[in-house]
């Protein structure tokens, strides 16, 4: 029987931890914190002295059952009270300066990952700004491949248009030539002499009319 394949074991995906900054507060809680534990153990040894002396006090009381014995227990007994009184109080200062050290931890793991975000989105900022670069370089040149490519076509229709203007030209030119040419090797034809014309007869001179005789001035006379 053919054994099954393992399934893949998904891995897990590692957090990554948040570097903390030192900060103000956080010094202020570890000094709390050190403050409170020596106070607690300044009030366990004291308890461990008072009890030792309360002890002593009872076993010198009962032997001597004097007054002034009887007095030095009740005195023992309110000096380990006040003892226990303060190591409570020590006890209540180290839970507080732990209170602090959690608030002030939290605060600076607030702060590192607001500046690990801010760094991050710089980082990603500049890396898009790098990419954006490289990716115009490469727009650029393959616009202006393209632009090339377009011009060369536009171009060449030009100049085939000027070619084939520039043939037309040239045809017109050489179809006239080759009339001009055909036409200069055809013998000249000669032109028949002018026929002179006869020479035009001389009108005679027209005759002067006779000048009419003036009247002689007694006549004239006579008429009137």
């Amino acid at each position: 029987m053919a054994k099954g394949r393992k399934k893949a074991v998904a891995k897990k995906r590692v957090a990554k931890k948040t570097a903390v900054v030192a900060t103000p507060a956080l010094a202020k809680a570890a000094k709390a914190a050190d403050k409170a534990s020596k106070a607690v153990s300044d009030s366990t040894a004291k308890i461990a002295a008072a009890n030792k002396k309360l002890a002593a006090a009872r076993k010198k009381a009962a032997s001597a059952g004097t007054a002034a014995a009887k007095k030095a227990v009740v005195s023992a007994r309110a000096a380990l009270a006040k003892q226990k009184a303060s190591l409570s109080t020590a006890k209540d200062g180290v839970r507080e300066a732990k209170k602090m050290a959690q608030a002030a931890n939290i605060e600076a793991k607030t702060a590192a990952a607001a500046t690990a975000a801010a760094d991050a989105a710089k980082a990603f900022e500049a890396a898009l700004a790098e990419k954006a670069e490289a990716d115009l370089v490469k727009a650029a040149v393959a616009f202006e491949a393209k632009w090339r490519a377009a011009r060369a076509r536009k171009d060449a229709a030009k100049v085939k248009a000027k070619a084939k203007k520039a043939a037309v030209k040239d045809k017109a030119a050489a179809k006239k030539a080759a009339a001009k040419l055909k036409s200069l090797a055809k013998p000249a034809k000669k032109k028949p002499a002018a026929k002179k014309k006869p020479a035009a007869k001389k009108k005679p001179a027209a005759k002067k009319k006779p000048v009419a005789k003036k009247k002689s001035a007694a006549k004239k006379k006579a008429k009137k």
